[in-house]
């Protein structure tokens, strides 16, 4: 008797944990380790650097990702992603970045969508970084390399970026669409968090459209509130623009692709108009042009990118910024890549300058 009422009770048990098990969060660790030596002088930088730096093509970062069917088409998942300098071992893209600067995120999907809440991805960054050739690299690609990286002592910039807010937003709800004949969409609440204040914030979206050869996108956002955390939107420099002093952005940006057999083309514009203290105001606007072509077991990499500063910020004129890069991918296997890239950069009254790396890629 009491055999089988163990056996019985073994039997529950075992049923118990097994649908237990059954609902555990699959847990997912992944990244991308990219470290370059190279020599580094961007116009208008005081000096040249010689480096063995991360993040050549990619910034370098590891992350969870975990998700959990709850039955009925709808799950729970759950992201942390961390970027990393693997030159010195720190984490972060910067020395005042959070540990978790890209993701840190929980969310509830179905065939309705996603909604999402806590630190992700802001409105510029897939389009920005899926329609130029050179990805999300902030070293060698023309345009992140003005919309996010400053040139110049960072008291007195000779060129701020031009993208206020970072390429990620805390505090943040976002609604993102099912796909739709090749289209869909991302929408973006960032709740300023300031007692009293419920209109500073940071709205914006972005849509996404792939259909054979053809891609196209486009994003706005306003942009009220600095990231990863509270501070000035673009930079704290005040000489000779005082960027610090810019409380708004608003942006406005369209991307192409197009991709044949041997090749894919890409072009984009962006406009950013910056309403400052005093009454002041700057427009930001840009161009890129750029090709990926197969070249052997690579790729051959091109972009050209231009921007213009105008408005009562800057004094009357216009500053004007062209960067030119060029390099060749080859990849070792799906997973390993090594990389060659030369850019030449140029900003009104500031001399020329020349980059070069080389670097490695691996997937993990």
């Amino acid at each position: 008797m009491n055999k089988i009422r163990s056996r019985r009770i073994a039997a529950v048990a075992l049923h118990l944990t097994a649908g237990y098990a059954m609902a555990q969060t699959n847990v997912n660790v992944s990244g991308l380790i990219d470290g370059f030596a190279g020599s580094l002088k961007n116009s208008g930088d005081t000096a040249r650097r010689s480096v063995v730096g991360s993040g050549g093509m990619t910034t370098s970062w590891w992350g969870l990702k975990g998700q959990e069917d709850l039955g009925s088409g709808l799950r729970a998942e759950v992201a942390l992603t961390g970027f990393m300098r693997i030159d010195t071992g720190e984490t972060g893209r910067f020395g005042a970045d959070n540990m978790f600067s890209q993701n840190a995120n929980v969310g509830l999907s179905g065939s309705w969508g996603k909604v999402q809440l806590g630190r992700a991805l802001a409105p510029n960054f897939l389009p920005n970084m899926l329609f130029n050739p050179f990805g999300d690299s902030f070293t060698f690609s023309p345009l992140i390399v003005h919309s996010n990286v400053g040139s110049g002592p960072a008291n007195a910039r000779t060129w701020s970026a031009t993208n206020a807010g970072d390429t990620g937003w805390s505090n943040q709800v976002i609604y993102m669409t099912p796909e739709y004949g090749g289209l869909r969409g991302n929408f973006h609440y960032q709740l300023g968090e300031v007692a009293g204040d419920s209109g500073k914030r940071n709205i914006g979206g972005n849509l996404l459209y792939f259909n054979g050869p053809l891609g196209l996108s486009a994003y706005y956002q306003d942009v009220q509130v600095g990231n990863p955390n509270p501070g000035p939107l673009i930079d704290a420099t005040t000489i000779p623009i005082n960027i610090a002093s810019i409380v708004r952005q608003k942006t406005w940006f369209g991307g192409a692709s197009y991709e044949t057999a041997l090749a894919k083309m890409f072009a984009t514009f962006r406009r950013s108009s910056n309403e400052a203290r005093a009454g002041n105001a700057m427009e930001d606007r840009g161009s890129t042009i750029g090709l990926s072509a197969k070249l052997g077991q690579g790729v051959l990499l091109a972009a050209v990118g231009r921007a213009h500063r105008s408005g009562t910020l800057v004094g009357g004129g216009t500053i004007t910024r062209t960067t030119a890069s060029f390099g060749y991918d080859y990849y070792l296997s799906k997973r390993v890549d090594v990389y060659a890239v030369m850019m030449n950069d140029k900003i009104t009254r500031a001399n020329g300058a020349n980059s070069v790396g080389f670097g490695i890629r691996h997937r993990f």
